[in-house]
């Protein structure tokens, strides 16, 4: 089925919602859906009477037009139009594309260009897509899309991932475009997305791990101050620390819980007004349930009593007792919550949980860490200043961890022998006191303490002394190699760590920088391999093994197939070559393959040849000189 912008259902299947000044207008009425959506389940709660008319989209451009936010603000709270109205074809989009103009977002033709480079042809998938990792499969929310529908909103967050590889973490980009597809074109949708995504001026979606949970503490300290016996409510029904687990889904009260016709009138604010509106929403509910439920004999307070306070809070956002208009007007008529406000406090929260995993080494944020570290994709323009910056403080650490190696092994009295096959390959770990590694420092998600031992013992000894830093993962800054090259290609030398989704560990160890892939010989051809012969592989599970390059003892001659360390391109990594690849990965670090390479003998690293990665890592060297 080929689909180059979303058609509009038949008018049979709509109600009849006609325009202001129009009696029953269902002849006139532009049907308010898309083709995408299954109309048959949509329920709509007609405005209330009132003696004014609903406004159009033509009044929302025209005071836009005129920098009257102001007014706008109050136009979208105060028009309830209902689920099925036609006015958010244009509304929508209007409202999320105005604010591109800081980011600056492609214009007409990027997003089927996009889909074709990334799905090869403009045809929906016959099979599910593989969508990117910062979404959860369980917060997928589809609402009223029909199976088309489905495979459109996957293949618009899929290219949206592709398209913006700094996302990291954000479930909420899932559902904000299923609600989009109910009434604008999947071409349009992403326009909307990817404006959202890239405005500079205020939040809409957050997209890091970290960022998701300051969220949560931000409205969790708003509501005790602003709602505070709603607050008091919560927690006094919840057990220690409950109440903080109940808070961590505050933004799934709305997306999963509040019934479309509310949810709806909630998106028709938040595309002006940003992330504050769903604050606020969030904070109207526990207002709701607290009036709702604060009383012994109510219905609500037996379902706390019988289920828990925070099944119950789900089941009222669920069966919401009051009018979508109802729920804005609470939202909004909470006084004293200026958005400064609410900013001092998401900035104060966010350094709070930045110096706490400085200081304890949070190991809830340790997804995060590396981004202290080093400058992310969005500031490659600091990567020359940052990188000079840290040469200078690591060539003091350099300095004092020679020092300190040394007076560890004088203290144990460490033999020439033994110090001297320190450099030694046996796949074996070496038996040496924790203070000369410098790895109690790593929180790895692929590594435990004993896998990191046996690793560390096979490093160069000159490594050893040096405290390695988290430069890229999966789990932290998405699958895409343009993202891999700009947080590790400047650092030497690397290591990367695999584990497959069958559980197999396996990794190498990379002497050289890969930004070399870009370097030219005599003749001014790119060179298609680099690397030297300090390179080796090595396999954690379910063998452990060292795989150094063959050529590493000078004792045999050595073909310039066997010379085959690193290669790499805008589409793929290789590490060993002649005869097969060692270990092979695609441009969306999700697929590769490994076989036996004449560079370092080895046998391939999984059973079964081919993986799927589960995680990545690639650690750098605090000494390395960038």
């Amino acid at each position: 089925m080929l689909i180059a912008e979303g058609t509009a259902c038949p008018a049979s299947t709509t109600t009849s919602s006609g325009p202001p000044g129009s009696p029953n207008g269902a002849a006139a009425t532009p049907p308010p859906f898309t083709s995408l959506v299954d109309v048959a389940g949509v329920v709509s709660v007609p405005p209330s009477p009132t003696a004014r008319p609903l406004r159009t989209v033509s009044d929302v451009r025209s005071l836009l037009q005129g920098g009257k936010v102001q007014e706008v603000k109050q136009l979208l709270r105060a028009n309830a139009w209902p689920a099925n109205h036609s006015i958010r074809k244009e509304l929508w989009p209007l409202l999320c594309t105005q604010h591109a103009k800081a980011g600056g977002v492609s214009g007409d033709g990027f997003y089927w260009d996009m889909v074709v480079q990334v799905f090869g042809s403009t045809d929906l998938p016959d099979r599910p897509v593989g969508l990117p990792t910062f979404v959860e499969p369980s917060r997928c929310q589809a609402y009223h899309l029909t199976r088309s529908g489905r495979a459109c909103a996957d293949r618009v967050v899929s290219v949206l991932g592709y398209a913006c590889p700094d996302i990291v973490y954000s479930p909420a980009i899932y559902p904000i475009c299923a609600l989009l597809l109910h009434y604008v074109t999947e071409e349009e949708a992403y326009h909307c997305m990817a404006s959202l995504v890239s405005c500079k001026e205020k939040t809409f979606i957050t997209q890091t791990k970290l960022l998701y949970e300051v969220t949560w503490k931000t409205v969790m300290q708003v509501c005790r101050k602003h709602v505070k016996g709603a607050a008091v409510h919560l927690q006094r029904h919840c057990s220690a620390g409950r109440a903080e687990r109940v808070y961590m889904d505050w933004i799934w009260w709305i997306f999963q819980g509040l019934p479309f016709q509310h949810l709806v009138r909630v998106m028709d604010c938040y595309f002006l007004e940003g992330v504050k509106v769903l604050y606020r929403t969030a904070m109207a509910i526990l207002l709701l349930f607290h009036k709702n439920s604060s009383s012994s004999s109510s219905e609500w307070a037996a379902e706390i009593q019988k289920n828990g306070v925070d099944f119950a809070l789900n089941k009222f956002c669920r069966e919401m007792p009051v009018t979508p208009q109802k729920v804005l007007k609470v939202a909004f008529g909470i006084r004293g919550l200026s958005s400064s406000y609410i900013s001092r406090v998401f900035i104060k929260t966010e350094m709070l949980l930045k110096s706490r995993q400085v200081v304890h080494g949070s190991k809830q944020l340790v997804r995060s860490r590396s981004s202290e570290n080093l400058p992310n994709s969005q500031s490659q323009n600091n990567i020359q200043m940052v990188s000079h910056t840290l040469t200078i403080r690591e060539q003091d650490k350099l300095k004092k961890a020679i020092r300190t190696f040394h007076c560890i092994s004088n203290l144990f009295k460490m033999s020439e022998e033994v110090y001297n096959d320190m450099g030694a390959h046996s796949p074996e770990p070496r038996t040496l006191a924790m203070g000369v590694y410098p790895i109690q420092n790593v929180d790895s998600r692929i590594l435990d303490q004993q896998d990191l031992l046996t690793l560390w013992s096979w490093l160069p000894v000159r490594i050893t002394m040096y405290q390695p830093i988290l430069l890229y993962t999966t789990e932290e800054h998405g699958c895409s190699l343009t993202t891999f090259y700009v947080r590790v290609e400047q650092h030497e030398p690397t290591l990367l760590m695999i584990k497959t989704c069958n559980n197999e560990v396996f990794g190498a160890y990379c002497s050289s920088r890969w930004c070399e892939r870009n370097q030219k010989d005599d003749r001014g051809n790119r060179q298609a391999y680099f690397g030297t012969g300090e390179t080796f592989l090595f396999s954690l599970y379910p063998e452990r093994a060292k795989y150094p390059w063959i050529g590493v003892d000078g004792e045999r001659n050595v073909s310039h197939g066997a010379e085959l360390f690193m290669a790499a391109d805008s589409k793929m990594i290789t590490i060993g070559g002649g005869e097969g690849q060692a270990i092979w990965m695609d441009e969306n670090i999700r697929y590769g393959k490994t076989d036996h390479c004449a560079t370092f003998n080895n046998p391939p690293l999984c059973p079964s040849g081919d993986f799927e990665i589960r995680v990545l890592e690639v650690y750098g060297f605090a000494t390395d000189m960038n």
